[in-house]
């Protein structure tokens, strides 16, 4: 059975003396993930299914690095200084700690600005840029109505601002889901330092610095959500190495919706085509898999319902349901995510 993997904190300190929490999981280039300030609680989005997938889908092609930022998860709280100057020493503090020489910078939303920021300020360190719904300008990512409204409930109640971020933001997820995700924002900050993140962020403005960096830039945001697509335009606009892909989808978040793609289509860009096609390549029948199971285990993965697969593979439920309890004890997945982070990897999917 396959070890199931988890992550190890380990800490680094800053040069103004901040606590960062961080973990490195997988081998390959370094891949450096961003928090999603102010929401970032790396050991909390392991536990929930839809994050952990995407994440084991990275690890075996890229070294993942992930911290929570200063005042958010595991990382010092009681931090007051949530300048790009301050989040930049969160970065550089763990970059340090792990000895990395060259790696990408894989931004989500306000941390699109941080890598932004050190790329700029770092051109030898920084390989590939990825960003997601991405911003050079603080205002740009908190412009549209929407946003607006969803954020005065921030100091009136919290828990309502908490559920329904996580149901806005992630793309309506299911009830259960989405409150998975709600207990994780409670989890990682407390009200007054998201509020105080999230002014700061308003007041960032990279429009300078953008034309200096020369790092190739891939540019992801999804065309059916709330969020503006000023603020990528932008950054293409005034990159001289950067594209931007639009993606479908009603989720803000890469982790929801089709994922698979999304991993795809970084690893492709900051790994090559080739890379990404011979990822693992231990045969999965080495794992014990049968060929009909890996028939199942690629269906599974796909998005096929049980009765689906059954239909498919000219087989009964029961039996369908008999190969797929099979699969997780071979290896050792707890559930469908896992499975389907495996098929990636594995490259059944």
């Amino acid at each position: 059975m396959l070890q199931r993997l988890e992550p190890r904190v380990r800490y680094a300190e800053t040069d103004d003396g901040v606590s960062i929490a961080f973990t490195s999981i997988g081998s390959g280039p370094p891949l450096v993930l961003l928090p999603t300030v102010p929401f970032g609680f790396f050991e909390l989005e392991w536990e929930i299914p839809e994050y952990r997938a995407f994440f084991e889908a990275l690890i075996g092609t890229v070294q993942l690095v992930q911290y929570d930022a200063r005042g958010n998860g595991l990382s010092q709280r009681d931090a007051n200084d949530f300048s790009v100057d301050a989040l930049l020493r969160d970065l550089d503090a763990v970059v340090q700690r792990l000895h990395l020489d060259r790696f990408a910078l894989f931004g989500l939303f306000n941390g699109s600005a941080v890598a932004l920021a050190y790329a700029a300020q770092h051109p030898a360190s920084v390989s590939h840029l990825v960003l997601w719904s991405a911003f050079a300008r603080g205002q740009l990512g908190q412009a549209d109505p929407q946003t607006q409204a969803l954020l005065s409930l921030i100091e009136r109640v919290w828990s309502l601002f908490t559920e329904t971020a996580a149901a806005a933001w992630m793309g309506w997820l299911p009830e259960q889901a989405a409150r998975r995700v709600a207990r994780g924002f409670r989890a990682s900050v407390r009200p007054e330092i998201a509020r105080a993140m999230l002014d700061a962020a308003t007041r960032i403005d990279l429009t300078p610095q953008l034309a200096t960096i020369s790092a190739p830039t891939l540019v992801l945001h999804r065309t059916a959500i709330p969020l503006d697509i000023a603020g990528p335009t932008e950054i293409v606009e005034r990159m001289p190495n950067a594209r931007l892909e639009l993606l479908e989808g009603e989720s803000a978040n890469p982790y929801i919706g089709d994922w698979r793609h999304v991993v795809r289509t970084v690893l492709e860009f900051y790994i090559g085509s080739a890379g990404v096609e011979t990822t693992d390549n231990v045969s999965p029948l080495t794992q014990g898999l049968t060929p009909r199971e890996v028939q199942v285990l690629r269906s599974l993965a796909g998005g096929d319902s049980n009765q689906e697969i059954a239909a498919n593979l000219g087989l009964s439920v029961h039996t369908v349901e008999r190969h797929i309890a099979n699969i997780y004890r071979k290896i050792g997945a707890r559930g469908r995510a896992d499975a389907t982070a495996y098929a990636l990897r594995h490259g059944i999917a």
